[in-house]
């Protein structure tokens, strides 16, 4: 019998380098534009995520009342953080990534 590769053990009580997180690099920032306004996103995140970062809490109002809605679930089931992406209307704006100069609406004005 062969013995199989295996990783060697680590003392849960005592920290190892090799399992610390020592820094965290992130790519160059770009620029979106949100409602004409332009605003800087990381590469790789969502849109929903840029928007969160730059303020942004009311996406749309909802089709019965006209009340407020924002974000809700952040996986892509409950349609609550749709916009207007690039000028294609009703995209979920947390299953998409952003890309540099894209074009976002959504349906309140920018924050303060």
């Amino acid at each position: 019998m062969t013995e199989k590769n295996t990783a060697p053990a680590i003392d849960p009580g005592r920290p190892t380098e090799n399992l610390r997180v020592t820094s965290i690099r992130r790519r160059p920032a770009i620029r979106i534009q949100v409602n004409g306004r332009s605003i800087e996103a990381t590469p790789g995140e969502t849109v929903l995520a840029a928007l969160t970062a730059a303020g942004f809490k009311v996406l749309k109002k909802s089709n019965v009342r006209g009340e407020a809605r924002g974000p809700f679930c952040g996986m892509g089931v409950c349609y609550e953080c749709l916009v207007t992406i690039n000028g294609v209307p009703k995209q979920r704006s947390c299953m998409t990534e952003v890309e540099d100069n894209m074009e976002i609406q959504t349906y309140e004005p920018p924050p303060d």
